[in-house]
């Protein structure tokens, strides 16, 4: 028999998709206030992924990832998704989203979204919020799966997230002393 144990804590990540700086950078000043100090905001990068977006925010679109110092337990994710959302509603304007902010914690093992939006690979958590398996890792780098957003399969996104693997992995470390059973099968 299996004894539960809590899970190791994760780092929060939040992707913003805006056409405008100042949505972005109101955005990132709310989700400080929040979660704390920011230890990675990656450059702005050009969206062209998609057009999904542009009928409520315009063009052309601009994602930036940002992940905070400090750690959250996993089970919190659905209270982040729903924060977020009620800021895309706070910084809209007419009807018409300024800024896309899509929450989700990186892990040893994986990476993981929220959204609203069930589908067969989405479990649901609670209060209307789903988790997305995004990327998985295995061999030392995180790789897609057959669901995963081309974004977040691109090579260049995949090699961020190894990097800020490797500071949670020390973060992990330092909080602990040392890994948990799960952790050190999750690395291998």
């Amino acid at each position: 028999m299996s004894k539960p144990v809590p899970a190791d804590a994760v780092k929060l990540m939040v992707s913003m998709l805006a056409a405008a700086d100042n949505a972005v950078n109101e955005a990132l000043r709310s989700l400080s206030e929040r979660y704390g100090t920011p230890d990675y905001i990656s450059h702005q990068q050009f969206f062209n992924y998609s057009d999904y977006y542009e009928r409520q925010m315009g063009s052309p679109l601009v994602r930036r990832f940002v992940f905070f110092e400090t750690l959250i337990r996993p089970e919190e994710l659905p209270d982040i998704k729903i924060f977020c959302n009620s800021m895309e509603e706070r910084f809209s304007r007419e009807g018409k989203r300024r800024v896309n902010l899509d929450p989700g914690y990186l892990a040893l093992p994986h990476l993981i979204l929220a959204t609203g939006k069930g589908y067969s690979h989405r479990p649901y958590l609670r209060d209307g919020i789903y988790a997305d398996l995004t990327l998985i890792y295995r061999d030392g780098s995180f790789h897609p799966l057959p669901w995963t957003y081309p974004d977040y399969a691109s090579l260049p996104i995949r090699q961020i997230f190894n990097v800020l693997r490797q500071r949670y992995s020390q973060q992990l470390r330092k909080a602990s002393g040392l890994f948990t059973k799960s952790s050190i099968m999750a690395t291998s």
